[in-house]
């Protein structure tokens, strides 16, 4: 399981460093929209992934924080994707703005020689 998921952190990483690397602003904006996603997939990874884990301390389990999951994480990356989403829209708007003023979406303001 840990294979697959850190396969997964590792592709949408790469995925969104490549995207960054592009002369397109819309693919700047996906790529880091994915690279965003990768570090909360890795943040959410760290708290160690346990199911029906109370996040709280239950009288019944005692104090062994072996027995509970880490809300802190939880929190950390609920909180990033709320920013990340705010980000990604204002992003939005001065790519849309920018291509009204320019009418192109190139970095440079230059459409690509073929």
């Amino acid at each position: 399981m840990e294979l697959i998921f850190s396969l997964a952190v590792g592709i949408m990483a790469a995925s969104g460093i490549y995207l960054i690397l592009r002369p397109r602003t819309f693919q700047l904006i996906i790529g880091l929209s994915l690279l965003a996603y990768a570090v909360n997939l890795f943040i959410f990874g760290m708290g160690r992934l346990r199911l029906g884990a109370p996040p709280v301390i239950a009288p019944a389990l005692g104090s062994d924080p072996s027995h509970y999951a880490d809300p802190l994480p939880s929190a950390l990356v609920l909180t990033a994707i709320v920013i990340g989403f705010a980000t990604t829209a204002l992003f939005l708007v001065v790519l849309l703005a920018s291509r009204g003023f320019s009418g192109t979406d190139h970095v440079d303001g230059r459409e690509p020689e073929e």
